[in-house]
């Protein structure tokens, strides 16, 4: 009964540390500037839904949301595909003097550099393309990230698939890309949603890039146009709280779709 009551307590604790900063960003969100800096509340004494209608009515962010929902979109989706295939292909074909085993790792290498040490000959390059403060600009740079970060992690997965199975799948008539689409990759879905909620995450809150490439409503991403809440002289805490709950939604959302594949087993059922 004690140890019962201690796991509880311990519980109870953890679960109250890892939802005081969500309930503060709510609560904030729901006051008024005035009662956030001044009276310094714990709880709204007024609440009120000021704070989001003037975001979509003053704030423009309504186009900042789309922005960054369109981007990530297009960013990942292209990322996914074209790092699922070339993961595919490094653990399955051999390349000489066993490159295939450093593919990976010089992939890994190129996603660890710092983004600021990159900022000036991307910004650079995407001047000269004509792609600045364009949707176009931030998908190229947001996709030539995300697919080093798709190969690498999806190669893990497809190596933990045992060969066995397209083996027998070509046997029975089926193509290379017949048994990959039919037998790899929806046992490989697990590894799939993990990557696409990754890199989902990395797009969807990505800042720096976004402030060197963005200049106007008509490109700026969420945190882009989250940042312009911040005056020379004040900041608008009220509407950036709830900025953070609204741009928060779509990544819940998200991975709640995402989640049953993430407890599924890599080859649950594929052997009996």
């Amino acid at each position: 009964m004690n140890n019962r009551l201690a796991r509880i307590g311990l519980m109870s604790a953890v679960l109250a540390i890892v939802l005081l900063p969500v309930y503060w960003l709510v609560s904030t969100s729901l006051k008024s500037n005035r009662e956030i800096t001044q009276e310094g509340t714990l709880y709204p004494h007024g609440p009120t839904l000021d704070n989001y209608i003037r975001l979509f009515t003053d704030k423009q962010f309504g186009a900042y949301l789309t922005n960054s929902l369109v981007v990530t979109f297009f960013s990942v989706t292209i990322a996914l595909l074209g790092g699922t295939l070339g993961a595919y292909a490094i653990a399955r074909f051999r390349l000489p003097f066993m490159m295939e085993r450093k593919v990976g790792l010089f992939l890994l290498t190129l996603r660890i550099v710092p983004p600021v040490v990159i900022l000036i000959p991307v910004y650079l390059l995407m001047l000269k393309l004509g792609l600045l403060d364009s949707w176009l600009g931030l998908i190229a740079t947001y996709t030539a990230f995300n697919i080093t970060f798709c190969v690498w992690m999806m190669e893990c997965f497809f190596r933990e698939i045992p060969v066995d199975l397209e083996e027998a799948a070509m046997v029975d008539g089926d193509s290379r890309f017949g048994a990959f689409r039919r037998i790899t990759l929806p046992l490989a879905a697990p590894g799939l949603a993990a990557t696409a909620i990754f890199a989902v995450l990395v797009t969807f809150n990505e800042f720096l890039f976004a402030l060197a490439l963005t200049a106007t409503p008509r490109a700026m991403t969420m945190p882009r146009g989250t940042a312009t809440l911040i005056g020379r002289i004040d900041t608008d805490w009220a509407s950036m709280s709830a900025a953070g709950v609204i741009g928060a939604l779509p990544i819940v959302v998200f991975a709640l779709l995402m989640q049953r594949h993430l407890v599924r087993g890599l080859t649950m059922g594929a052997v009996k």
